[in-house]
């Protein structure tokens, strides 16, 4: 089956940075858009970015300027280079992808990771 697996949170001081990274694996045929999504304490989730197969993007205006959405094709990989990070970007960040399984016909499912923690405190 598909999965998607997150890394690279962790702890970070305000001002500091972060970079994400997601990687699909499984029976894929395509990968149409991928992103990035968050949950704070107490919050929905929320969407952070995405970037399609050709690299448009897309961005949350709290994170507009600051957060970086990219992808490389051949590793099935997506990053969100996280700048000047501050409180309210604590959250579980989730990596979401829109994506063709093998064998799977000509439809799209979505798949999320599990999830990975980023921290800023002092």
């Amino acid at each position: 089956q598909v999965r998607l697996v997150e890394s690279g949170g962790g702890l970070v001081q305000p001002g500091g940075s972060l970079r994400l990274s997601c990687t699909a694996s499984g029976s894929i045929f395509s990968i149409n858009t991928m992103g990035w999504y968050r949950q704070g304490p107490g919050k929905e989730r929320e969407l952070v970015a995405t970037i399609t197969s050709g690299g448009s993007t897309n961005y949350a205006d709290s994170v507009k300027g600051r957060f970086t959405i990219s992808r490389d094709n051949a590793k099935n990989t997506v990053y969100l280079q996280m700048n000047s990070l501050t409180p309210e970007d604590t959250a579980v960040y989730y990596c979401n992808a829109d994506l063709r399984e093998r064998y799977g016909g000509w439809y799209a499912r979505n798949y999320w990771g599990q999830g990975t923690q980023v921290t800023v405190s002092s």
